[in-house]
C-alpha cells in the first residue's frame, strides 16, 4: 500500500484537481464559484491527499468556519471526496480529522455537514468520528435525494492523549410550548 501525504490547499493551481475529484465522485454539481467561495475564504480548512511521489491528489476535503446565527462558532464540511480506487485506506478519515483539528484550533463549537440519506459509507465514516444525525432533509439534493444533516458538537479543549477528537454530546431538545389547558383537569367529554 502506498504512503499518503497530506497538505493544505495552496492556491488556484489546486483547483482543477479538486474540481475533478469532486465532479467524478459526488452527485451534486458545483460551479467554479462555489469552490472559490470556500477555498478563497477558508484555504486553511481544505486538504488534499496525495500518494507518495505523485502530483495528482486522490482525496480532498473542503470546509468553512463561521459564526452561525451570531451565537455558535460552526464548522461546515462542504465537500469530501476520495477517488474510488483509493477508498478503504483511511484517507477520508484522515482528511476529516485534519480539518476538524484546525477548526478546533480556531474555537469551533460544532461541525455540520449533509450527506445523502442512503450513502452508508459516508454515514458510517462520520458516525465513527462522533457525528450524530440531526435531521432528515427531504429532496435536499438536485437529484431529488434526501439528505441527513450530521452534527459533531466539540469542546475545543477536549483532546485525548493521542490528539484524537473527543466528541461532546450536545443536549438537543426541542422546546415545547405550554399546554393551552390544565393537563390535571378532568375532561368533560
Amino acid at each position: 500500500m502506498s504512503e499518503i501525504e497530506y497538505r493544505q490547499y495552496v492556491g488556484e493551481s489546486d483547483l482543477p484537481h479538486i474540481m475533478a475529484l469532486v465532479q467524478n465522485e459526488l452527485s451534486e454539481p458545483y460551479v467554479i464559484y462555489t469552490y472559490r467561495y470556500f477555498l478563497h475564504q477558508w484555504p486553511h480548512l481544505s486538504f488534499l491527499a496525495f500518494p507518495a511521489n505523485s502530483t495528482d491528489p486522490v482525496g480532498v476535503i473542503v470546509c468553512k468556519q463561521s459564526m452561525h446565527r451570531n451565537s455558535a462558532n460552526r464548522g461546515y464540511i462542504a465537500m469530501l471526496s476520495v477517488n474510488k480506487m483509493w477508498r478503504k485506506r483511511g484517507i477520508a478519515t484522515s482528511l476529516v480529522r485534519k480539518s476538524i483539528d484546525i477548526m478546533k484550533q480556531h474555537g469551533v463549537e460544532e461541525i455540520v455537514l449533509e450527506t445523502e440519506f442512503d450513502n452508508s459509507a459516508a454515514l458510517s465514516l462520520y458516525e465513527s468520528l462522533g457525528f450524530i444525525r440531526e435531521k432528515r432533509l427531504y429532496r435536499f439534493y438536485l437529484n431529488g435525494k434526501d439528505a441527513f444533516r450530521l452534527v459533531l458538537a466539540v469542546c475545543p479543549s477536549e483532546n485525548d492523549s493521542k490528539g484524537n477528537i473527543m466528541p461532546f454530546a450536545p443536549y438537543r431538545a426541542i422546546t415545547i410550548p405550554p399546554l393551552p389547558y390544565d393537563p390535571d383537569e378532568v375532561s368533560s367529554r
